[in-house]
């Protein structure tokens, strides 16, 4: 320690620096001090030469520096299904070809190394934070924590057996109980997670809604994804899934309404006036041909939305600097309007957005003094994306998870130069392969 200074243990100096509070800030030639995992300064390189002394340095000279990325929502462990079963309609996809394949080989070893393998693909695109929804949580919280990443864990119910549990009330007991032993660990969260309207009944969501207000968790929930969903739910109960959530008293700041693709107005003020959140999936809901959910009507009514890969067998990827495109362009063609949507104010969707929808505003999804340091460096010393005039226009508009070279959570790197620091990669792809050979139909 240089005598005089303050002592931290990292110093990160970024020729852009995009904190996303404020709104549209961006900084150039400024540093990041971080000290035990949380951000102490963000202030001007000479500034933080005249202040800190740091215990390591980096200095990232051609990149823009943001926070991590939100991964708002997603069936991490079903990386092991990627492109098992492409281009058929949700339902068909569901019934004929996942529900069959989850029956045969889910468990809790499928859990975990396939959440593995979805960690190490979102670390390396910058996904600092994700928020699950699968069958045996305890193994997809112990690859988070085995790869050093941040995790909402959902404890998901459903009113049907499968290899996890054998009714609704033995998914919650077991979720309770992985909440209770994992309760302590920095980079957990938890939600409650009833699957979907279709598959959950009223009982169920009375106890998935006392729970929640009990606990104070999120409860995240598929909801208005297709139109079958609706008709079907419309011949069932009489009224369309949002009608019949609002009665059993689920819409509030704690519901985090997953797709919401097909929406009226009404059912948009609804949403509003409850402060529910929404989980944008752009990719998956084009790739099953659910829709495009009206972005540009949720944001007029100032709706948090934040943004999801949903899992690699309905989108293929795990990859939210797609997502960040995909959602602008649709924006703007949905909204007939060039200025629906400018790329502030995705990525503040893709990271302060999904956090907030976690609850989780304090802590992370902007780089502010007092949040953790969950960080994501993205190079642009590339030709395909020179020149830069705008660093956020790049970020939404023209780099891709390629670009992104180092990534921190809670301050500890965990990729460096665009490769792993905890996981190794070619066990992994190793472990991929033999899943494929058990699984291949």
């Amino acid at each position: 320690m240089i005598s005089g200074l303050q002592a931290v243990d990292l110093l990160i100096e970024a020729r852009w620096l995009v904190p996303v509070e404020p709104v549209g800030a961006v900084l150039e030639n400024h540093a990041v001090a971080v000290n035990d995992g949380r951000i102490v300064a963000v202030l001007s390189q000479a500034e933080a030469a005249a202040r800190f002394s740091p215990r390591q340095r980096k200095r990232l000279d051609q990149h823009v520096l943001i926070p991590g990325l939100v991964n708002l929502h997603t069936h991490a462990a079903m990386t092991l299904l990627r492109g098992l079963a492409d281009d058929l309609p949700l339902m068909e996809w569901l019934h004929d070809h996942v529900w069959p394949a989850e029956a045969k080989h889910v468990c809790e070893q499928f859990v975990h190394d396939g959440s593995l393998l979805a960690c190490a693909e979102m670390l390396r695109g910058g996904i600092t934070c994700f928020n699950d929804m699968y069958f045996f949580p305890k193994a997809a919280a112990d690859a988070a924590l085995a790869s050093g990443m941040r995790a909402a864990i959902g404890l998901i119910t459903v009113d049907f057996p499968s290899n996890y549990a054998a009714d609704a009330d033995d998914y919650l007991a077991k979720g309770l109980a992985v909440r209770d032993e994992l309760l302590d660990e920095p980079l957990l969260s938890f939600c409650l997670a009833p699957h979907a309207p279709y598959t959950v009944g009223e009982r169920s969501f009375a106890k998935v809604l006392t729970l929640a207000e009990q606990i104070e968790v999120p409860i995240h929930l598929h909801l208005h994804e297709t139109v079958q969903e609706i008709d079907d739910s419309e011949q069932r109960f009489g009224m369309r899934p949002i009608e019949r959530i609002r009665r059993l008293g689920l819409l509030s700041p704690a519901l985090i309404a997953v797709h919401a693709v097909h929406l009226n107005a009404q059912e948009i003020e609804l949403l509003a006036e409850h402060g529910c959140s929404v989980a944008h999936c752009p990719s998956s809901n084009l790739k099953l041909a659910s829709g495009i959910a009206p972005i540009t009507q949720l944001l007029a009514q100032g709706i948090n939305i934040g943004l999801g890969t949903d899992g690699a067998a309905s989108n293929n990827r795990l990859d939210i600097f797609q997502e960040m495109r995909l959602a602008a362009l649709l924006a703007k063609e949905q909204g007939g309007r060039a200025d629906a949507i400018d790329a502030h104010r995705v990525l503040r969707m893709a990271t302060l957005g999904g956090a907030r929808a976690l609850g989780l505003d304090a802590d992370i999804g902007s780089i502010t003094t007092g949040k953790y340091a969950d960080l994501c460096a993205v190079r642009l010393d590339d030709i395909a994306l020179a020149p830069c005039y705008h660093p956020v226009s790049h970020l939404t508009y023209s780099l891709g998870r390629e670009h992104v070279s180092d990534v921190w959570v809670a301050g500890r790197i965990r990729v460096e130069n665009g490769q792993l620091v905890e996981n190794n990669e070619t066990g992994l792809i190793k472990l991929a392969l033999l899943w494929q050979n058990k699984i291949r139909p």
